[in-house]
This record gives structure tokens, C-alpha cells and sequence, in this order.
């Protein structure tokens, strides 16, 4: 299934499109945005990284069928990127995202992920979302409580940050659904 548009109350959640790498590249190589995020992201961020990233794994994980990514847009700026949200279909590992710092903490990213994550239980009939994220990572971690999800595993993790306590948390299709009647 295609990425659709997604909208809530204050944002839209426009399908990631290759012209989007230039906003990424300029807002997105940030210590504050990329020391939570998996090893493999590039530390220092390379000139052509959100171009390589967005063609060669993003869309290409979405051609096959196998991710859904949307950028985040304020309703009421809707040419701006704020962030990257997706749905990945990857064992433990099936929603990631991160906002730039100054739109942090004014709900966006919970909005973001509540939309999400309807779309995967409801439109994807997925049984069950995991979500893994450092430890450390405080807002992640609260927007994951917020949503209805429990920890289910701690682990090691390799970050840019370095090796870090990794949580796994998870929701499944009827809790979700029971949260949402």
C-alpha cells in the first residue's frame, strides 16, 4: 500500500518525496536530533546523506511495501518540514521518528505518532507495534507511555551516540483499539 497523506488537528503528514531532502539536509544534522538515532545514520552528517537516505532507503523501503514514511508539516506553514515519521515493517523495530528541536515539546510529535499508529493497526491490520529507543531518551520514552504502550525488553543498543541501553516497547492492535472506542 502507498503512503497516504495523513492530517490531525494541527498537522499534516505529507509521504516523504525525494524533494524533501534538501529541507532534511538543512534542519536534520543536529547532535540534539541524531544522538538517539540508530549507528548507521552517519556522524558528521555528509553533504548528500538526506538525499542518499531519502532515495536509497526510505523510498526504496517503500516501494517494496515494506515502509511508510511521512514528513510533518504544520497546517499552518505547510511548506515547512518539521520532521520524519515512519512505519517500518522490521521485527522490533516498526515506528521511528524525530522532530527538530525547536518544535519539540508542544505535542507535534505525539499528534504525529497517535495518526501513525492508527493507520498501522486500523488501515495495515498489523497485530502488534514495537518501538525500540535509547533509554536515555526521555521524550521518546514518555510519548510511548502516553500512547498506551509498555516496555517489554531492555537490550543494548549502538547509537551515534555510542552503546546504549535500548528499550523495546509495544502496543498491540486490541489495546490500541480499546484505548480509541
Amino acid at each position: 500500500m502507498a503512503t497516504p497523506r495523513l492530517e490531525t488537528a494541527r498537522l499534516i503528514l505529507e509521504p516523504l518525496a525525494s524533494e524533501d531532502a534538501a529541507q532534511i539536509q538543512r534542519i536534520f544534522p543536529r547532535w540534539e536530533i541524531v544522538r538517539y538515532l540508530i549507528a548507521s545514520v552517519p556522524w558528521p552528517y555528509p553533504d548528500d546523506a538526506a538525499q542518499q537516505y531519502v532515495d536509497n532507503v526510505a523510498l526504496a523501503s517503500s516501494r517494496e511495501g515494506k515502509g511508510w514514511y511521512w514528513t510533518l508539516r504544520r497546517k499552518a506553514s505547510p511548506q515547512t518540514l518539521m520532521g520524519v515519521i515512519c512505519l517500518m515493517d522490521i521485527p522490533d523495530n516498526n515506528r521511528g521518528f524525530w522532530l527538530a528541536p525547536e518544535w519539540q515539546g508542544q505535542g507535534y510529535m505525539m499528534e504525529a505518532c497517535r495518526a501513525v499508529t492508527d493507520f498501522w493497526f486500523n488501515v495495515l491490520d498489523r497485530d502488534v507495534l514495537r518501538a525500540p529507543k535509547a533509554a536515555i531518551n526521555t521524550r521518546s520514552r514518555h510519548i510511548s507511555e502516553r500512547s498506551g504502550m509498555r516496555l517489554v525488553r531492555l537490550q543494548k543498543g549502538d547509537y551515534v551516540a555510542g552503546e546504549l541501553e535500548t528499550e523495546l516497547w509495544e502496543i498491540t492492535r486490541e489495546e490500541w483499539r480499546n484505548m480509541h472506542r
